[in-house]
């Protein structure tokens, strides 16, 4: 039986009530919401130290220093680290064998008056999970969709109070922890497109497995890591910059999948002039294709986080199987151009009218979606069967989908990528993958050096069976 989920008043007065805990919360932008919860609730007076709220940004800088952005990650790392600091500097002598100090912090900018802005926050907690503890550390980004101020800031009290909660009593429980945060909200109230963990609780917390759970839950649509592995928070990165985006498995990275960025990165480039340099590049790997075996595998979701790393790219976890979905999810923080590029198999998949049936309008209606602003199709040739090069130019279509296709090829709209390899045309990602389970190393060839390179050193994608195999074969 499924647990029921505590009232935002019971959790306040939970917190209350726990002589262990002891803090600050510094709120900023929408007043003292989730202050306002322990205040409401009643024995305040035994959790916390300080309330305040330093709304002029000349006090701001003045008590944490000056910043670019004041709803930003940077401003709230800031006030975590002084109030935190503070609270140990003046009570850990007095308390501190009996107190687990925290500091709670959000950092917001809510619905304004005109309705004209971005509606979103910072939100975060450094605490120790036991007295004279290291400390420990979740931030989190928020964007409140309600329509009213007055709701966005009952919103933030809410997910606040949930996110110390977790802090406080379901540290062991990471994936506890996100589950909760929308306890007593749905996903129409509040979106959590980001989320890191550190300190020592989470010293064995993946990042990048917490942001595809917070996709794998509904908390957001999309999800975004770097290179490093670190998490990014999607408008930090894509904030008016143009976006090229590539799907695919990436089971593994192949040749194929670098020539085809590289080229229309290549492209896009030339075409967009001085402003080519702030190109974002996205390598996107869609819930449906992680999920197409009926549930995640995360060792397998962790091997291609890890070669697409070596490649040094970022990746995007998102729930927008449909490229328009995908589109106005990346319009929603540009309107500089944006670029998909995609194969000839999955240009053709594009244009199946079966993806677009909950559509009133079909497919005229997913493709209105899709072209809205300045987006472009780079696609990638492939050699058939009989060694035929399949471009833009030569693709047979299906009869009643020919006038559509013309109609956006001549608008510019899907365009033929002229810079490619034609010697890597024949490398397929699940070609490579059967290759490596079944010993043939020839698949080496068909991905480049620092990829083979990690598969075989961290054993992925079957590549220990195979190398099992190998000497099994060797001994007979």
């Amino acid at each position: 039986m499924e647990q029921a989920v505590e009232s935002t008043h019971d959790k306040a007065l939970k917190i209350n009530l726990d002589p262990l805990r002891y803090g600050t919360f510094a709120e900023i932008g929408a007043g003292q919401e989730v202050a306002r919860w322990f205040f409401h609730v009643g024995a305040a007076a035994g959790t916390i130290s300080k309330s305040m709220s330093a709304y002029d940004m000349a006090v701001s800088d003045a008590i944490y220093g000056r910043c670019q952005r004041y709803v930003s990650r940077e401003r709230l790392q800031s006030m975590l680290d002084y109030e935190h600091g503070l609270n140990l500097e003046r009570l850990r002598v007095l308390r501190g064998d009996t107190t687990a100090f925290f500091a709670f912090a959000d950092t917001v900018s809510a619905r304004n008056f005109q309705g004209t802005n971005e509606c979103h926050g910072w939100m975060g907690v450094k605490f120790q999970a036991h007295p004279r503890d290291q400390d420990s550390q979740v931030l989190l980004h928020v964007r409140m969709l309600d329509k009213e101020n007055s709701l966005q800031q009952e919103a933030l009290g809410i997910v606040g109070v949930n996110l110390l909660y977790a802090a406080f009593f379901h540290h062991h429980k990471p994936e506890l922890m996100l589950e909760s945060l929308l306890d007593n909200l749905t996903t129409d109230r509040i979106e959590i497109d980001m989320i890191e963990f550190s300190g020592i609780e989470f010293r064995h917390v993946d990042n990048r497995v917490m942001s595809l759970k917070l996709v794998q839950l509904g908390l957001t649509g999309a999800a975004m890591f770097g290179p490093k592995g670190e998490v990014l928070q999607p408008s930090e990165v894509l904030r008016k910059r143009p976006i090229l985006v590539e799907r695919g498995s990436f089971r593994p990275v192949t040749k194929v999948n670098i020539d085809m960025i590289d080229g229309a990165r290549t492209a896009f480039a030339a075409e967009l002039g001085a402003e080519g340099g702030r190109i974002v590049e996205l390598m996107e790997i869609t819930m449906r294709n992680l999920l197409v075996k009926g549930k995640i595998d995360l060792s397998d979701f962790l091997a291609r986080a890890d070669v697409l790393a070596a490649a040094g790219k970022t990746v995007m976890i998102s729930d927008y199987f449909e490229y328009y979905r995908l589109a106005a999810y990346l319009n929603r923080y540009t309107a500089e151009p944006i670029a998909v590029t995609m194969g000839v198999s999955s240009l053709m998949d594009l244009f199946q009218e079966k993806y677009y049936t909950g559509l009133e309008g079909g497919i005229l209606e997913a493709f209105g979606k899709l072209f809205t602003r300045d987006l472009r199709i780079y696609v990638y040739p492939l050699r058939d069967e009989a060694g035929v090069v399949r471009t833009v130019e030569n693709l047979e279509m299906p009869a009643d989908m020919r006038g559509l296709y013309r109609h956006l090829v001549d608008r510019g709209r899907i365009r033929q990528l002229e810079k490619y390899d034609e010697s890597v045309l024949h490398i397929f990602s699940r070609d490579v993958l059967r290759r490596i389970k079944d010993a043939d190393s020839s698949w080496e060839g068909m991905v480049p050096g620092e990829i083979a390179e990690i598969i075989k050193r961290r054993r992925f994608f079957g590549y220990h069976e195979a190398e099992a195999v190998e000497n099994v074969a060797g001994q007979r």
